[in-house]
């Protein structure tokens, strides 16, 4: 069928945002009074975990801390308002080949979507930062993980994408970063572009249609490039 959609996962993706969520959760757990601090090595073994909230709840488990669900919310909100003053200090740009390939999209009439494990709010700060425009001028659709039941790996969140698009999966492309990501998309049977970020090099992206270093042309393979609009 005719491409009508690009769906975006979010962090590492159109952005390297791993690192500052790495530093609002530090920063979080060292005003909560908790002793935990996540260095690059550890952050990248949990980042296996979707979803911040998830991810907590993964380290507690691994060191046998007594951390509910409920915790987990409650720091989760004061990292997420954390992250958000980070980003605002502009902590962050758009990966290469991002900017224009949406700029190309919206002027051929390709929808774009959001699917992600992140929050609405982080998506909304990182378009602010990085277009200076909310996510809804973006972005078509905006599916976040804490709206479906299953995180990635599971479709669910693409699925989403897919129903408020009202499209077919294989008249989408989606965009990812992460072996889950892939993972994910490929489940929900739309072909997987993968531009590794820094976290996720040297993962296994079986299933991705094209693994790629950058959205830049020049790293656009053939068959890709007579899908994508000519940037």
């Amino acid at each position: 069928m005719t491409l009508r959609a690009l769906i975006f996962d979010v962090d590492g993706t159109l952005a390297e945002t791993e690192d500052l969520h790495r530093q609002a959760f530090n920063d979080t757990f060292a005003s909560e009074g908790l002793t935990w601090n996540w260095n690059r090595d550890t952050y990248r073994d949990l980042l296996k975990t979707t979803g911040g909230k998830e991810r907590m709840r993964a380290h507690a488990d691994k060191h046998n801390i007594a951390f509910t669900a409920e915790d987990a919310a409650q720091l989760h909100a004061i990292k997420t308002r954390r992250y958000a003053d980070l980003v605002d200090r502009g902590g962050l740009i758009l990966r290469p080949g991002i900017a224009m390939l949406i700029i190309k999209a919206q002027a051929v009439g390709l929808k774009l979507a959001v699917a992600t494990t992140t929050s609405p709010q982080n998506v909304d700060r990182l378009c602010q930062s990085c277009w200076g425009q909310p996510a809804n001028q973006i972005f078509d659709v905006i599916a976040a993980g804490d709206e479906v039941p299953r995180k990635k790996p599971a479709p669910d969140v693409y699925q989403l994408a897919l129903n408020r698009l009202d499209l077919s999966a294989d008249q989408a492309i989606a965009f990812e970063d992460t072996a889950n990501g892939v993972q994910s998309a490929h489940a929900a049977g739309i072909r997987v572009v993968v531009t590794p970020s820094i976290y996720s090099t040297g993962e296994d992206f079986t299933g991705a249609d094209w693994i790629l270093p950058t959205l830049l042309p020049a790293n656009w393979t053939a068959d890709l490039a007579r899908l994508l609009p000519a940037a």
